[in-house]
This record gives structure tokens, sequence and C-alpha cells, in this order.
């Protein structure tokens, strides 16, 4: 079929905007019509050339939309479920998945993480060369061809806005605070970066009890977002970020520092301000190749912690769907995430915002008028 969707033909160049010819989906896959998609920092780094990446490919991780066609062998989702992207999706077979770390598929680094679908394939052409499908995703487009696995089924009355950052920030997010760094009530915890991921890492600190928590970041319009999402204290970065985290928790440091940055400064930042016996959590990657040098002393004398955490550190699929519970109960924010929404055509724009850090999510409505 043809479609539309936006192609990056070469890093650093803006994404074109096309027709495409989108093959039907094969034993274990399914066609989506893209409802909303999340312009997300893992999107912006490809795209500036920031991440290695091969060419040409179409953009696009995060987002919802509603299944119009199912491949064979495809048995838990039917034609006008409506579903949110995961952009790992688990094989449910391989040591890490038997160990409940489904995160850490196997498979991944063979499909995934070389922006193939789970099945190896590639369903998307233009101007005679395949494309590839970002993180098994690709859904900068009108429609997309995914795995079954990587699409969770959610209740058909949600709006799609609210759901179009549930599949990467909101999951990444929260699910540092709950699973990664398992953050108890009454905790003291700081979040520098307060963009898609950093507001949900306020939201994870807010559901998870914490007593204070302090939100930094370079500007004030992402800092009056994470006022709203539950932050009790906002900072500007300073020059002596360490410190400042510091004395902003009382002169002991913080029990948890979350980075959602990524730098070789804010991890080293992160960890002077953790407190004695205190943890860094890093869910940022600003470069693969971002190399940070950091003293043995905390880890040692003070007993600190670095904690990786990547896509919530559980199982996606199933943290998607509890997430979309919460949601429904109130006791999560996802409409809210929405500061902007851009047509297709305007993904650059989109994209260009983020750089900027004009706050809160843009998104994508590939149907808006």
């Amino acid at each position: 079929m043809k479609t539309t969707a936006a192609v990056l033909w070469e890093s650093g160049q803006p994404l074109s905007v096309e027709d495409v010819e989108l093959g039907p989906p094969g034993p274990g896959e399914v066609l989506v019509e893209v409802r909303a998609a999340g312009v997300c920092h893992s999107d912006l780094h490809p795209a500036r050339g920031d991440w290695p990446i091969r060419t040409p490919i179409v953009l696009g991780h995060e987002g919802a939309g509603v299944v119009l066609e199912t491949g064979a062998d495809v048995t838990g989702v039917t034609p006008g479920d409506h579903v949110v992207f995961c952009w790992a999706p688990p094989c449910g077979t391989c040591p890490s998945c038997a160990a409940g770390r489904e995160v850490l598929c196997d498979r991944l680094d063979r499909t995934t993480f070389r922006n193939k679908l789970p099945s190896g394939a590639t369903r998307l052409r233009a101007r005679g060369q395949d494309l590839a499908h970002f993180l098994s995703t690709a859904c900068f487009a009108h429609h997309v061809v995914i795995g079954e696995s990587g699409a969770v089924v959610v209740d058909r009355d949600v709006p799609f806005e609210a759901l179009a950052t549930l599949g990467c920030a909101v999951v990444t997010g929260v699910g540092a605070v709950t699973t990664a760094a398992k953050v108890p009530s009454g905790a003291t915890v700081v979040v520098i970066g307060t963009g898609g991921v950093g507001l949900n890492v306020v939201q994870g600190a807010v559901i998870a009890g914490a007593r204070r928590i302090v939100a930094v970041d370079r500007g004030q319009a992402p800092l009056a977002f994470a006022t709203r999402f539950g932050a009790t204290d906002t900072a500007e970065v300073t020059s002596n970020l360490g410190e400042a985290i510091r004395d902003l928790a009382g002169g002991v440091g913080a029990d948890f520092v979350f980075d959602t940055v990524g730098t070789p400064d804010t991890l080293t930042a992160a960890l002077a301000g953790a407190r004695k016996g205190g943890a860094v959590v890093v869910t940022g990657l600003s470069r693969l190749d971002a190399v940070a040098s950091l003293p043995l002393f905390p880890f040692v004398m003070q007993d600190k912690r670095v904690i990786g955490s990547v896509y919530g550190s559980g199982c996606p699929t199933a943290d998607i769907a509890r997430l979309v519970g919460w949601y429904r109960e109130g006791r999560l924010k996802l409409q809210e995430l929405v500061g902007r929404t851009y047509r297709l055509t305007e993904v650059n724009e989109a994209l260009g915002a983020l750089a900027a850090g004009e706050g809160a999510r843009g998104v994508i409505l590939p149907g808006k008028a």
C-alpha cells in the first residue's frame, strides 16, 4: 500500500515527508493506522547526528493507533483494536525474557537495535530503496507494520493524545523510579532534566510517595511543567550543579538523583549531589560514545551507587497496560504531557522545538487537518 512517512535520508539533514510503499503484515505482524506519535530525544539524536545510524530510515518509536489488518499467526490483536506501540517487543523465550527481564530481550540486539522488524524484515521502500524501521516501529508515518508483541491493546475510550507518550517517555520515567530505583516513601528525589522522561520521573516520585522532589533544568518553561506534575522545588542549572543539588536537598544531598540527560557533566553532578548511601539513576544517553570520568571515593567510602535504567527496567508491555490503569484511576497524568501538536508535515518543526527545550512533549497527529 502507499502511505506517507517522514524519512531521514541522511543523518544531520531535515526529514523528508513523502510517499512510501508499505508492504502487508507478514506472519506475527500487524498493520496499524497511526493516530498519534510522540517526539522524543531518541528521535532527535539520530536526526541530528548524535547517534550513528544507517540511513535511509523512518523515525518515530513512541505512539498509538488502530489496528487495520493482521498477518498470519496473530492471535492477541484484532482489527479495530487500539494499541500503544512498544519499541522493545520481547520474544518471550530467551534467557532474559524467561528471567522476567523482557526489556533486555536478546532478540532486540539482532532486530530492534538494527532498526528491523522483530522478524528481521523491512516492509518499507521509497525511491527504489529499502527503508529501515527505527526501533522496530517507524511511527512518524500514517501507517506502520509492527510485530504483534510490539502492539499493546488498550481500552478504546482512552484518547490517542493521552496514549501518544505512554510507550516511551512515561514507561521509561515512571519505571526508573518504581522498578529500577524502587524509591521508598519519604525519599528526597532530584531530577536533572524535565523533558518527557524527566516529567515522568517526577510523576513516578509522586506515586512512590517521595517527600521532596526537586526538578532541575535550564529554563523556566520546563520547570513550570515539572511543578504541575508534582515537583515540590525547582532550580535552574548552575555552574556548580553538584553543590547546588546538595544545597537543595538540605545540605546533605538527595537520596536519589535521576539523570535524564546523560552527559558526562550531568552524571558527575548527579554523583556529587547524591547523599552518602544515595543513588544516581541514569536514564538519558546524549551520545552513544559519551564517556564520563568519575572519582572512586564516593563509591567506596560513601557507599553511593549508580543504577542504569532502560525503558523502565521491567516488562514494558505489562508496564504499559498497568500505566493505562493508573491513568484511568486518576493517578497518572497523560494528556497534560502534550504541550504542542503537529501535522506529520511539521515533523522538523517538532524536532526543533524539542531541541530548543520548550517543555513538555510535542505530539504528531498524522490525521490532523
